[in-house]
This record gives structure tokens, sequence and C-alpha cells, in this order.
């Protein structure tokens, strides 16, 4: 599997393996294993973030994930290799290349102008609300920098105390 088809199936379904947006952190951490966490001054609450190479994951209180970031704007890009069955991909994606990549696969999508304006422009997969963010370097054409899918919104129980 290549790089373009991880992110055409993200795109298409919104989730990697057991990554997405809601899902319980047992069950990602009993497939992928422990990640590292990425501290955040020195307190530790909550929400948490967490690092699977390239793959980045905050966690809710409620032990759910949700936010899902895959940085693509290294050299070389890192992901757990039991995730997509392989763990290393060149980096730096060029949008042409995405572009047709989602058009292959049938993913359709649209630009996203909250986040298109000088050096940058993004684009949403319609299924799934995918983002897909590019810079635009100088004199070249845009490449990717981060993908993912909208936070996950919901009512967390650990913040509520019974009456």
């Amino acid at each position: 599997m290549e790089l373009l088809d991880v992110l055409a199936e993200l795109a298409r379904s919104g989730h990697l393996g057991p990554v997405e947006n809601g899902a319980a952190w047992d069950q990602v951490t009993a497939a992928l294993g422990e990640p590292w966490e990425v501290s955040v001054g020195k307190r530790r609450s909550w929400p948490r973030l967490f690092t699977y190479d390239d793959l980045e994951l905050s966690v809710c209180r409620c032990q759910k994930v949700t936010l899902i970031c895959l940085q693509t704007w290294r050299d070389v890009i890192s992901l757990p290799a039991g995730l997509v069955g392989r763990d290393r991909f060149p980096g730096h994606p060029k949008y042409a290349d995405v572009i047709a990549s989602l058009d292959r696969a049938g993913c359709a999508w649209q630009p996203y102008t909250p986040l298109t304006f000088d050096d940058q422009c993004a684009i949403q997969a319609t299924s799934s609300g995918v983002l897909f963010v590019f810079e635009i370097p100088d004199g070249e054409g845009p490449i990717l920098n981060v993908v993912g899918p909208p936070p996950h919104q919901h009512e967390c129980p650990a913040t509520h105390t019974a009456p």
C-alpha cells in the first residue's frame, strides 16, 4: 500500500483501521500498542495528545479519540506498521497526486475555503469531511501538510457529576 492509497482510504471512510474519531482508546492501543504521549506544559490534564510517529491523536478524559491528525510535511512519513501494512512512506505528497488518487478511488472532494488563503489551500472529502491542507511554497505547487477528519464532538460523561 502506498501513502496515496492510505490517504484515499482515510478520505473515503474517515478512519484508518481502528483509528477513528469517537473510537475507544483501549481498542486503539490494543490494536496498535502503546503510543508516545506528547507533554504540553507541566500539567497532565485532559484532553491528552498521543502519537504513533506521524499519526497524532487527541484523547478525551472519557477515553475516546476526539481528533486525528496525520502529519505529511516531513521527508519520511512514519505510521504504525500494523495500521496499513508498512511503516514508512516518502513524504511531501503533491496536490495533483492527492487529487488524482482521490479521483481514482471515487472519493468526491471540494475546495475548503475557510483554510484557503495566501500560501495555503485546502480540500475536503465530501463523504467523510476529511480535510487535506496544503502549503504552497514560493514558486512551487501545493504540497500536502496535514490530513484529518473533523474533530469528534461529544458530551463527555467524565466531565459531568451526578446531582
